[in-house]
């Protein structure tokens, strides 16, 4: 991992250290934007209703994250995080239990989020892809809607951990199933660590570059890509057994608009004019329609836009048919 850097972008950051990394946008539906400041200092910390003891915030969650980040890539800088949330969960307390709504004073009003999302750039570890700047991001994801609230402390937490790439063109975060922890479940913020530098330690940069530039050596028609679009539609209506044999695809009817749109109006990853779209514009066409799903489904997701795109290649590599195109 750490040899990568010596082919990376080493541009300095503002002496204040408080860039944010990138833009808020790495995903959009049903989000809002919040700092970490925010959540620390106006956000209640939900707790397990047996005990009263508390869960794991979500603060602990990117601070852990970040201290494991920083740790293991010894003298990277890091970007501040990039957090979304969604589904607030609003609440009072109980001295104004009694009050109409419009009265509650700020105070008197508690809020946290069920579902969050974050991620962490490490600017000085990227590479370039036909001029797109890649940069190594990692982060994670938190639905307390996962965890059992109403046990005791110690009941098994739910979380999302990911290492990836960045596409700083248009903020598509590019994961592999190598990169993602989707089933972690510890009981400790100390336990939560150790599973996130155990992603980190087994990840393999060099790999996820070398499969995405493989993507800008092939391309399909214009032709194969409208029966990709029309039989992505067919899919899930598909009789199981014929699904079962077909490569996953989670992607939903508004994401297929969406790559549909773009393919004809994304300034950076449209077709050509042949009409012809090679595999690394398609990828990100799936890529930038996933900023669109919601929080528990982002990187999920993501990946299979990865794996998806993975199994076209390599059938366009070997002619073997692959249904979506035919």
């Amino acid at each position: 991992m750490h040899a990568l850097a010596a082919n990376t972008h080493t541009e300095e950051e503002p002496a204040t250290n408080l860039r944010s990394s990138a833009s808020t946008g790495f995903i959009e539906a049903n989000t809002l934007p919040i700092t970490l400041q925010e959540i620390e200092q106006k956000n209640i910390i939900p707790v397990f209703s047996k005990d009263n003891e508390t869960a794991i915030s979500h603060t602990e969650f990117v601070q852990a994250t970040y201290d494991t980040a920083q740790d293991y890539f010894n003298g990277a800088k890091l970007l501040q995080p990039v957090i979304r949330v969604s589904h607030p969960i609003k609440g009072r307390i109980p001295e104004a239990r009694n009050k109409a709504a419009n009265e509650l004073l700020e105070h008197e009003r508690t809020l946290y989020y069920e579902r969050m999302a974050f991620l962490i750039e490490i600017p000085e570890i990227s590479r370039d892809i036909m001029g797109n700047k890649l940069s190594l991001v990692i982060g994670g994801v938190k639905s307390y809607n996962l965890d059992n609230l109403f046990n005791k402390k110690g009941s098994p937490e739910t979380f999302k951990v990911f290492i990836g790439f960045q596409n700083k063109v248009c903020l598509n975060l590019c994961v592999w199933t190598d990169g993602l922890k989707e089933q972690i479940k510890v009981t400790s913020v100390q336990a939560l660590t150790g599973q996130i530098h155990q992603l980190i330690s087994g990840y393999d940069a060099m790999t996820t570059l070398v499969r995405m530039e493989e993507f800008t050596e092939r391309s399909i028609t214009e032709r194969q890509f409208a029966q990709l679009i029309g039989k992505s539609r067919l899919y899930n209506y598909l009789p199981t057994a014929e699904r079962k044999a077909l490569p996953n695809f989670e992607f939903l009817d508004c994401h297929i608009n969406a790559i549909a749109n773009d393919y004809y109006a994304d300034r950076s990853f449209c077709r050509a004019t042949d009409g012809t779209i090679n595999l690394w514009r398609l990828f990100n066409l799936f890529t930038g329609a996933n900023r669109n799903s919601y929080i528990d489904k982002y990187l999920s997701r993501g990946v299979n836009a990865s794996q998806f795109i993975s199994s076209l290649n390599t059938a366009l590599s070997t002619r073997q048919p692959f249904w979506f195109i035919e």
